[in-house]
C-alpha cells in the first residue's frame, strides 16, 4: 500500500505531465496554425491598424469599431472582422487588449486595443520606416508560391525559388519591376532601422578610410555609415541592375559587378544579411 505521501507525490506528478501535455497540444496547434498570424500580420499592417493607433496619441486604447471608422470601406462587417484580427494580435502580444466597461454603462464591456513594445516596429518612425514593408516582400506571391515547391526541393533537388519562377530571387528582381521595388522598399526599411541602431553603439568604423558594402542594394547602409563617419569613402557593390537605380549619396560610389567574381578594394568589407543566401560551395 502507498502511502499517503507517495500518493500526493505520484498525483502530483500526474498533474504535471496533464498540464505538461496540454501545453504542448497549445504549441502544435499554434504551429498548425501559424500562417494564420503572418496573414493577419500582413492585413493588419496593410488597413493601417498600427498606424491608426499610434496616431490617436502615447497611451492610447482604440476599439475596433473606432479602428474602422478610420479606414476606407464600405463593409458594414468590417468592425467585427479588425476585432478578430485584433484578438488574435493581442494573444501573440503584437498588440495589447483590455475590457471596458460601456460608456453608457447599459452594454457589455467592449475590448479596446493599445500599442505594445512590439507594435512600434510595425509603427513608421520619424523616418518613415517600419518592419512592414519587410512583411510585405515575405508574404508577397512571388516569394510564397517557392514554399509551394519545398517538398519537391528536397525530394528532387534544387532550390525551391528557381522550380518556379526558373531563377535566383536577385536575379528575379531584374526582371520584375514589382517585385523589385518591394523588395529594395523591404530592404531599405530594414536596413535603416538595424543600422541606426547599430551606429548608436558601434564606433568600429570611426579608424577606416574605406568600405566596401558587398551586395549593399541601393547604398542606404552606407549613405548611414559615412552621413556619421564623412571621412569615409563609402563604395556600395552590387549587381548592375540594382546598381543602375541606385540613387547618389554624398561620399559613396556605386560599382556594379559579382561578387564570386571580385570584389573591390577597401581598408574593410561589409556584408548585412548575405551570407544565408549561398552556399559553403560558393
Amino acid at each position: 500500500m502507498a502511502t499517503s505521501l507517495e500518493e500526493t507525490k505520484m498525483k502530483g506528478q500526474e498533474g504535471e505531465a496533464i498540464v505538461e501535455e496540454e501545453e504542448s497540444f497549445s504549441y502544435a496547434m499554434q504551429l498548425a496554425t501559424s500562417s494564420v498570424l503572418s496573414f493577419a500580420m500582413q492585413s493588419a499592417i496593410e488597413v493601417g491598424i498600427f498606424d491608426i493607433i499610434a496616431k490617436a496619441g502615447p497611451g492610447a486604447k482604440l476599439s475596433a469599431t473606432e479602428i474602422a471608422a478610420q479606414i476606407c470601406t464600405n463593409n458594414t462587417e468590417a468592425s467585427t472582422m479588425l476585432d478578430r484580427i485584433l484578438r488574435l494580435l493581442a494573444s501573440y502580444s503584437a498588440l495589447n487588449c483590455y475590457l471596458v466597461d460601456d460608456t453608457h454603462g447599459v452594454g457589455s464591456p467592449q475590448r479596446v486595443y493599445s500599442l505594445g513594445p512590439v507594435s512600434k516596429f510595425f509603427v513608421r518612425d520619424a523616418d518613415g520606416m517600419s518592419l512592414g514593408p519587410l512583411m510585405a516582400m515575405f508574404q508577397d506571391k512571388i516569394y510564397l508560391e517557392s514554399w509551394f515547391q519545398m517538398k519537391e526541393a528536397i525530394v528532387e533537388g534544387g532550390v525551391s525559388f528557381i522550380r518556379v519562377h526558373g531563377t535566383h530571387p536577385f536575379a528575379y528582381a531584374g526582371l520584375d519591376s514589382r517585385f523589385s521595388d518591394l523588395f529594395h522598399n523591404a530592404m531599405i526599411n530594414h536596413t535603416t532601422l538595424i543600422i541606426k541602431k547599430t551606429l548608436e553603439s558601434y564606433g568600429g568604423f570611426r579608424h577606416l578610410n574605406t568600405l566596401v558594402d558587398v551586395a549593399g542594394g541601393l547604398g542606404v547602409t552606407l549613405n548611414l555609415i559615412t552621413s556619421k563617419y564623412p571621412h569615409i569613402k563609402g563604395i556600395n557593390f552590387d549587381l548592375p541592375h540594382v546598381i543602375h537605380r541606385a540613387p547618389s549619396y554624398p561620399g559613396v560610389e556605386h560599382v556594379g559587378g559579382d561578387m564570386f567574381e571580385s570584389v573591390p578594394h577597401g581598408d574593410a568589407i561589409f556584408m548585412k544579411w548575405i551570407l544565408h543566401d549561398w552556399s559553403d560551395e560558393h
